[in-house]
């Protein structure tokens, strides 16, 4: 078992510019006992590192929170850079597709829930939940779906399966047991959360690490535990003790499950007294006929089809009553107080999303029970609302570049971190028109509009070597910019949400690399763009208030030049708008601040230089080595197997999924996809 640790920082880097006294004023508001403080760090300030000293400083598990997984995997991977001796780990959704179940009454059109499940993710998750359980130093790196119900972790907890060397512990006790928390017997390779029997020994692989647990049993008493590698098979420790946890979080002993049936069974006929006595007989024969038949299921095999709409009844909470949650998993106090760190990462997108979750849940459910698909305990197994969030979470630290009016608001303390340790300053802005004029400017050149003047400013910037950003309002503008750009010579490519993940990868390497020269976009933001190599960015259309000309946009866009030492930002405007005057005046203000630091101090800016991970090369070698080795297979003889191949990059993909390197893992699952189509067409 893990002991407890303390967290130890380990960076070749030292706090600089700002970050000190952020570091400072942090830890002492976490000291004084501040429930809400804010980070407000500009792009490139390195607030993660900051985030990382004032954990070092605090000493307690830290929950980080993420708005989307891609963000939470970047994160997760800095956190265990910087604390390689420390626990890190990952919990998002383990669902690589996910259509809720729903009811559209407007069509009649009921939606089956669908579900991909990712067995790679679902395994991070327990990773998570166990690490926590064994206590001590924890940094957990989570979506926002960390509020979502999950299974109770004293349950989870009771029923772990400790084994000792020496402990009295027949074979046929151990098997049952494992079935008991819900491992799976097999004959074949072993995954997570199955066991197979070979003569004394009875191998386990646990659902929270890719190792095998061989357990020998002689006569009646467990004779040796040793741990293998999953692949090589070698030898890792031999302990004199192990601890299996369940292999789902959802864990309800026997008793327990006869108990629910009983209340589904009584909710059941109150809920069907009330749909006849409203004349809704259709959704009141609906309804008896889904439930008794997902009471039957669970009965004969103890699982069905959205048995989490059933979950109140099996966890015995009140009507009403909120869900164990990942936060249930956290160290509390005697007192029942949260004994543990928040960070909220992007808290002016983060926060929101928490609040909004809830009412989404509740409104499609509630179609589903009104029209007699699912009784109304099915409310009752969804996410947290904001005000239970927040008495589940104790003191934490919002971290943003715009800091959005809650986090404003609530803060006792908020900490600026507006210097870069680079000496690197936020980007000249410039103000132009949008529409063409008949006006001349000061050369005596007559302005043709926005597209035209950012064609020519790109022209200049492209010669000097840079790269360029252009901001669209909508998709199809995206596209047709970049159209036209290529038509003037320009090598141009667009990007928006249409474009699958990996080819969004392969466009943002390409224009680091030099393959084109301008993108052209329509929300930048959410693509978690970090280009030192982009020296001007065109917003167009910048006076259209709204979302993506909001203030905060416009301050987090205009960030996107700042890792340059030649940054400049266009905004084509015809008129000051609100967002653009705070946006300027903000941006002037910490300029401002930052030119005063450095010459204060004598720091001369130094560009970002960040290593190109050229994963889109990569990728075009791997689709090569693949075709090659399915092309090899195909004219070799039949008795080639395509089955090994596959095998052996389905263990790449564990590994690449465990390092977070997710673009990998995707690829990795494509090959094994083109592998197994070329099976079927060889049977």
């Amino acid at each position: 078992m893990k002991g407890n640790k303390s967290f130890e920082l380990k960076s070749e880097y030292k706090p600089a510019g700002d970050q000190p006294e952020a570091i400072s004023l942090l830890a002492d508001g976490l000291k004084k006992g501040y429930t809400h403080q804010t980070l407000l760090g500009i792009t490139g300030s390195g607030k993660t590192f900051t985030m990382a000293n004032v954990i070092e400083k605090y000493q307690r598990p830290t929950l980080v929170i993420a708005h989307n997984k891609t963000l939470a995997a970047q994160l997760a991977e800095e956190y265990k850079n910087f604390f390689p001796g420390n626990t890190v780990t990952y919990f998002v959704s383990y669902y690589d597709y996910y259509q809720p179940e729903a009811y559209v009454s407007v069509t009649d059109t009921y939606i089956e829930k669908e579900a991909q499940i990712n067995e790679e993710i679902n395994r991070l998750r327990h990773e998570t939940t166990q690490a926590l359980l064994m206590g001590g130093d924890v940094i957990v790196v989570a979506s926002v779906s960390c509020i979502y119900g999950l299974g109770s972790p004293v349950e989870y907890e009771k029923v772990n399966f400790k084994i000792e060397v020496g402990m009295d512990l027949s074979r046929r006790a151990m098997l049952s047991r494992l079935v008991d928390i819900h491992f799976k017997r097999t004959n074949a390779d072993l995954d997570p959360g199955l066991f197979r029997v070979i003569g004394n020994f009875i191998e386990v692989m646990p659902v929270n690490e890719r190792k095998i647990y061989r357990v020998s049993i002689k006569g009646e008493k467990v004779d040796s535990i040793i741990v293998l590698d999953s692949i090589s098979r070698s030898i890792l420790t031999e302990p004199e003790a192990i601890f299996i946890f369940p292999a789902h979080h959802f864990v309800t002993p026997e008793e327990e499950i006869s108990r629910a049936l009983k209340d589904i069974e009584f909710e059941l006929d109150t809920r069907l007294g009330e749909l006849k006595s409203e004349g809704k007989n259709l959704e009141a024969e609906r309804l008896s006929r889904r439930t008794r038949y997902d009471m039957a299921m669970i009965r004969e095999v103890g699982y069905c089809n959205g048995i989490e709409n059933y979950s109140r009844h099996f966890s015995g909470r009140s009507e009403g009553e909120a869900p164990d949650t990942l936060l249930s998993y956290f160290p509390h106090t005697d007192e029942g107080r949260p004994d543990f760190l928040t960070v909220i990462d992007e808290s002016h997108v983060t926060i929101p999303q928490i609040g909004g979750m809830y009412a989404g849940d509740r409104s499609r459910k509630k179609s589903l029970i009104e029209f007699g698909f699912r009784l109304p305990s099915a409310l009752d197994n969804r996410p947290l609302t904001y005000d239970e969030f927040n008495e589940r979470v104790g003191e934490r630290i919002y971290t943003s570049a715009t800091p959005g009016p809650y986090e404003r608001e609530k803060s006792e303390r908020t900490v600026e971190q507006v210097v870069r340790p680079t000496g690197l300053i936020d980007p000249e802005l410039l103000i132009r028109p949008v529409v063409s004029t008949d006006g001349k400017n000061k050369k005596g050149k007559i302005y043709e509009g926005q597209v035209h003047d950012f064609i020519k400013e790109a022209e200049l910037e492209i010669e000097k070597g840079g790269r360029v950003l252009a901001t669209t309002l909508t998709k199809r503008m995206a596209e047709n910019l970049s159209d036209y750009l290529k038509e003037r010579g320009l090598k141009a490519e667009y990007l928006h949400s249409d474009i699958k993940t990996i080819e969004r990868v392969e466009i943002i390497y390409s224009l680091r690399r030099g393959d084109f020269d301008c993108l052209v976009g329509v929300n930048l933001l959410r693509e978690g763009l970090d280009l030192p190599e982009v020296s001007l960015i065109g917003i167009l259309d910048a006076d259209k208030e709204g979302f993506l000309r909001s203030e905060t946009a416009l301050i987090q866009t205009i960030g996107r030049a700042a890792r340059n030492l030649s940054g400049r930002v266009i905004l084509y405007a015809d008129n000051i708008t609100g967002s653009i005057k705070r946006a300027v005046d903000e941006t002037e203000r910490r300029r401002a601040l930052q030119m005063a630091h450095n010459k204060k101090h004598g720091i001369t800016p130094k560009g970002i230089e960040k290593k190109i991970q050229d994963i889109s090369s990569s990728l075009e070698k791997r689709r090569r080595d693949i075709a090659g080795s399915i092309l090899k297979i195909e004219l070799e003889s039949k008795g080639a197997d395509i089955k090994k191949l596959v095998k052996t990059k389905e263990k790449e993909m564990e590994y690449a999924v465990k390092r977070l390197d997710f673009e990998t893992a995707a690829i990795l699952r494509d090959e094994i996809h083109m592998l197994k189509d070329a099976t079927k067409k060889r049977g």
